[in-house]
């Protein structure tokens, strides 16, 4: 059976081995520490220990937390009583300074706009490093961490934790088996927000609580009073701190798609709709339209991000009931020869029943963070490194340009720039707030 002027087999042999040999290549270069053994227990520092900082905590207990570092003595209080003999620290840069010596990795956990200034100098330090999704704020940041990755040799894992997942390997081998033809649209979406976006600052400003140190939790970001709209977990949607449902979501709805397509970066991207977005805060819900020019045997992929309770229609040859789950996190894949779901489902679902299951060529995951433990011991490099995170962050972090600039955005990705508007480079990074810096 042939596919695209090209054998099948001949497809998945070389778009699987060069994503395999991706994945899976050692990092380059040397961290400070290297290990002899994997049974040595990394020494592991952890910056915004709350929230999702104590569950990557806890997905690294086999580990010695040595530190943990939080603006918020309160968010904090169930990781300082989980490991008593932990060094407690509110600023990370006094971590570094009294600790750079006893610290092999750390965990950046913090609000999307201290990610990059927490990751930075740790990489500088030669410290092994694990960043929430997404990986930066900025899409210059992603680009300063992916240099830094490289020059610093240190081992590297976003926290997309979707990435270790059977659906993206099972969905990848069937795309590269050529499944449903030559995948040319994509659509992908979420069931954010679940938090305030579309809103404006809020008027006069509050105390700032005992327990918060408000000036370290700011960071880079512009100065502003304090205001309890903002915390604990509704500055996702404000621009100067989050980057909305897209940030938080599309870094794991869009995986799949950006692994199994070798997407890479986008030549235009557009805003097809959105509603309620203001100068200050995401909107309350959009469609994004990415644009992918063709990738070595396969086609231009034209990619619809959808938030807010936005979804695309059903195929006309599909039933109307037929879920196409975009709205629910997932991802729905159209090809040449029919659809394909993130749950490695062929639609219709009688597809399914004559269908055989390629052969495995992506080895399995031993688990998210246990990858980045891997890593960090000398092990092979966690899937999701920085080397396939940074691009994958640029891609993503695009729309909120062109949701901010207003108007389509063609972007040139070997200079960082949009090439239709020198306006809309406001956007891919801003001034840091004094005494802040990216330094590489």
């Amino acid at each position: 059976m042939r596919h695209w002027g090209m054998t099948r087999r001949s497809f998945l042999a070389g778009t699987s081995a060069a994503l395999a040999g991706l994945a899976l290549a050692p990092r380059s270069g040397k961290a400070s520490t290297v290990f002899q053994s994997p049974n040595e227990r990394l020494n592991i520092a952890a910056i915004g220990v709350g929230g999702q900082g104590r569950a990557n905590l806890e997905g690294m207990a086999s580990e010695n937390i040595v530190a943990l570092c939080d603006v918020d003595e309160d968010r904090a209080a169930g990781a300082f009583d989980r490991w008593p003999d932990a060094r407690r620290f509110q600023d990370f840069r006094v971590m570094f300074d009294e600790m750079a010596n006893e610290i092999d990795a750390v965990i950046v956990s913090t609000p999307d706009h201290t990610h990059a200034v927490a990751a930075l100098p740790a990489m500088q330090l030669g410290k092994h490093v694990y960043i929430e999704k997404p990986l930066t704020w900025s899409v210059k940041e992603a680009r300063v961490l992916r240099d830094a990755a490289r020059r610093y040799g240190v081992a590297s894992q976003m926290g997309n934790g979707g990435m270790a997942s059977e659906n993206l390997r099972r969905v990848s081998e069937m795309i590269w088996d050529g499944a449903i033809g030559q995948v040319h649209t994509v659509h992908v979406g979420t069931d954010r927000p679940i938090w305030p976006q579309g809103m404006n600052r809020p008027d006069g400003s509050q105390s700032i609580p005992d327990h918060l140190d408000w000036d370290l939790w700011l960071g880079p970001a512009p100065e502003r009073p304090f205001h309890s709209s903002y915390l604990p977990f509704n500055w996702r949607g404000w621009w100067d701190f989050g980057t909305g449902a897209l940030g938080d979501m599309a870094c794991h709805n869009m995986n799949i798609a950006n692994y199994a397509l070798q997407l890479g970066a986008p030549t235009r991207v557009e805003v097809v709709r959105q509603e309620g977005m203001t100068g200050e805060a995401a909107p309350n819900s959009s469609v994004i339209k990415y644009e992918f020019p063709a990738r070595g045997a396969m086609e231009p992929v034209t990619m619809y991000w959808y938030d807010g309770g936005e979804r695309p229609d059903v195929p006309e040859d599909l039933p109307e009931d037929t879920d196409l789950g975009v709205h629910e996190n997932r991802t729905f894949f159209v090809g040449t020869d029919g659809y394909l779901t993130s749950n490695a489902q062929l639609l219709p679902q009688s597809r399914m029943e004559d269908y055989e299951m390629p052969d495995q060529v992506l080895p399995r995951s031993v688990g998210h963070r246990e990858e980045f433990i891997q890593a960090c011991k000398g092990g092979p490099a966690a899937m999701a490194n920085i080397e396939y995170a940074a691009p994958f962050t640029e891609m993503v972090l695009l729309g909120n340009i062109a949701l901010r600039y207003g108007e389509p955005i063609v972007w040139d990705s070997e200079n960082l720039q949009v090439t239709n508007s020198g306006t809309a480079n406001e956007y891919v990074h801003r001034e840091y707030r004094d005494g802040w810096s990216l330094d590489g």
